[in-house]
């Protein structure tokens, strides 16, 4: 049996096509199926790595008899949340204000069929629980209540909507006091393990890019602190490189075992930043650094790179053991006669030592995560993990989200780019230049940008603030990065449209185009990625500097303070805006981000590679030589061979030896 979602182009849709549920993709034509047949709906919205989403399909919607009764009283919808993000902030939304602030995925929620909650959850059981009702009891619940006390649930649903509008208020004038968001942030600091908080722990790339932005000891420490913890931990894919979603402990020892490309994409960046900001005499900690992003764009190009040069979406955290049965994790976990089988006694011996390979085991079943402990000698490392890499392509490998999504390429791009120049890396660039080629021929459409694509086909739905505001950065850093406008005017392109669509009332920027939902979603704060503002402002003003538009960067400043509320009151979760405030203050300190043209038909030359090392955050960089055109005003009257450093009116001397550029690039005007 089939329904109709087998020509999806969501792995996530595509995994529930073959259920007996009659399930809908969101779609207008579904919620006027409901209308038609005046039931509610269910709706399911998870995404292709996600463990608790297959729990909850294998033991209630693979069941035949739930399937018959969601059937008969429902029109049951499902949504993956990486291709809809609009359509899934606005139930989680709702959800978590149902729940006093708690939600996930799988997210459940029953709608009437105009499409507005009145019932709302994440994960139910086929049977009861403590506290937590079965789905069965839930769908029978929902069911009665349609039949017999439908007007309170269609009030209870206008309740919420009219709760859930949001107010429009003006801007504040002043900017929140750095220092005490910072303060704040440090009171949430893992003292004893790194990162922020306690269990479950996520790696908080934007926080940790914000406080690398000013590089004052305190800051630097914690996220030194932080980006070496995690690089040791469990979290870390130890042998073949990328971090796991989140460690379900404090100290980073066992993680939730999927692998996202946009935590990936945003760890790179915060890696080779963080090695940017460590002193060169820190010699292990710079190795631990790059070791840890070299594996990450290793795993990247082995793992994640789709048949059209794009980057795909993730990692199960699932797969088989050698008798076909599922398990968590089980794909990176290893023993200590797993190690001997595959190093022999000495090297296994030294292998269970380095990575805490024990009897006992840190997770089920006395296997072991691997943690790298103490300092080991890195060309040992190398060739044990490549063996053990080796061993490991034997196992059952977990399914892999073949989603590619606009914002997640866009980060990993940009991290692409930066890291290419600063670890001189030309195939980093490569990879970096095939997937913009993928978004420019294949998500650009009709000066429109679209969220996701498979198999090289878009999917209808247009992207949202943050595609827009992460693929402008990545085309412009492409643009100056390897001196071919093209990439800037297709920003520039993609900025005026974003200006106008996403447009706020307050000055700042909307999440998603209007599409008709009851809520349009809209948030000011950011968490494991950046928000939509965050991205957009990011973005804008990349674009704004290098093509030398000063609107693009006005209208990033107007949409900043759109955020300084946030900020100041929840600076953990803000860490984009927080970033993009610190960058602010240093402008108003004189240290304006700075527009650095080499003049060179080398990407990779040495002015260029130290510009990109020495840079001050929020600066972009110009590598082309002199008869390049699309660049404005940047290479009128430069000479060949120099580097150029401008900050905002005031130009400094140009310089010829890569030594001398710290000076231009640092000095406050």
């Amino acid at each position: 049996m089939v329904n109709q979602l087998t020509e999806s182009s969501s792995d996530y849709l595509r995994q529930h096509a073959h259920q007996a549920v009659d399930w809908w993709a969101w779609s207008p034509e579904a919620l006027a199926e409901a209308a038609r047949r005046d039931v509610p709906i269910l709706l399911s919205i998870g995404y292709a790595s996600c463990h608790w989403c297959h729990v909850m399909s294998h033991e209630s919607f693979d069941d035949a008899e739930v399937a018959a009764y969601i059937n008969e009283h429902f029109v049951p919808i499902k949504v993956d949340r990486q291709q809809l993000p609009d359509v899934d902030a606005a139930f989680m939304t709702a959800t978590q204000a149902m729940n006093n602030g708690n939600g996930g995925w799988p997210m459940t929620a029953f709608l009437t069929p105009e499409g507005r909650p009145f019932f709302t959850g994440t994960y139910f059981p086929p049977e009861p629980q403590p506290g937590m009702p079965s789905f069965r009891q839930v769908l029978g619940a929902m069911a009665d209540g349609w039949h017999s006390r439908r007007d309170k649930l269609r009030a209870s649903a206008d309740y919420i909507v009219a709760t859930l509008a949001p107010a429009t208020t003006e801007p504040p004038s002043v900017a929140p006091d750095l220092r005490e968001a910072i303060d704040e942030v440090e009171k949430s600091f893992d003292l004893i393990h790194g990162g922020f908080g306690q269990a479950p722990k996520f790696p908080a790339p934007t926080l940790l890019d914000a406080l690398l932005v000013k590089g004052d000891p305190r800051s630097l420490e914690i996220a030194q602190r932080s980006l070496e913890s995690m690089a040791r931990g469990g979290i870390c894919d130890q042998v073949g490189g990328g971090f796991h979603r989140y460690s379900v402990d404090p100290g980073w020892v066992v993680p939730h075992f999927e692998k996202m490309l946009y935590d990936n994409a945003l760890l790179l960046g915060a890696y080779v930043r963080g090695w940017r900001r460590t002193a060169d005499h820190d010699e292990g900690l710079r190795a631990l650094y790059e070791r840890t992003a070299y594996g990450i764009v290793e795993w990247l190009e082995r793992e994640m790179v789709s048949p059209e040069r794009a980057f795909i979406s993730g990692l199960d955290a699932d797969s088989c053991d050698i008798r076909g049965a599922v398990h968590e994790g089980i794909f990176y976990l290893w023993n200590p006669d797993l190690l001997d089988d595959a190093l022999g006694k000495e090297l296994g011996d030294w292998a269970a030592e380095t990575f805490h390979v024990t009897r006992g085991g840190t997770f089920e079943d006395g296997l072991s995560t691997l943690q790298l402990r103490g300092r080991p000698d890195f060309a040992k490392l190398e060739e044990v993990c490549g063996v053990l890499l080796e061993e490991r392509a034997n196992r059952f490998r977990p399914a892999s989200d073949n989603l590619v999504v606009a914002a997640w390429n866009g980060w990993t791009i940009s991290s692409l780019v930066s890291g290419a120049l600063i670890f001189n890396e030309p195939g980093w660039l490569e990879l970096a230049v095939r997937a913009a080629d993928h978004l420019a021929s294949v998500h650009v459409v009709d000066g429109a940008l679209r969220r996701s694509s498979r198999d090289g086909e878009a999917d209808a739905a247009e992207g949202g603030a943050d595609d827009y505001g992460a693929v402008i950065e990545a085309f412009t850093l492409l643009a100056g990065a390897t001196g071919d406008s093209t990439w800037l005017q297709r920003a520039v392109g993609l900025a005026d449209r974003a200006v106008e669509v996403f447009r706020h009332p307050d000055g700042g920027f909307y999440d998603a185009v209007e599409t008709g939902l009851f809520q349009r979603p809209r948030s000011v704060t950011d968490n494991v990625t950046p928000g939509g503002t965050s991205a957009l402002i990011a973005g804008l003003r990349t674009a704004g500097l290098l093509a030398e538009r000063a609107d693009l960067v006005a209208r990033a400043d107007e949409a900043a303070k759109t955020t300084w509320v946030s900020v100041a009151e929840t600076p953990r979760f803000t860490g984009s805006a927080l970033a993009d405030l610190m960058i602010s203050d240093e402008a108003r300190r004189g240290l304006k981000p700075a527009v650095a043209v080499v003049v060179s038909g080398d990407p990779l030359g040495e002015l260029s590679r130290a510009a990109w090392r020495l840079a001050p955050a929020g600066s972009v960089i110009l590598t082309a030589p002199t008869d390049a055109v699309g660049f404005g005003t940047h290479l009128e009257g430069r000479a060949d061979g120099l580097a150029y450093v401008c900050r905002g009116t005031v130009c400094f001397d140009p310089v010829s030896d890569y030594a001398e550029l710290k000076s231009p690039l640092w000095s406050r005007v």
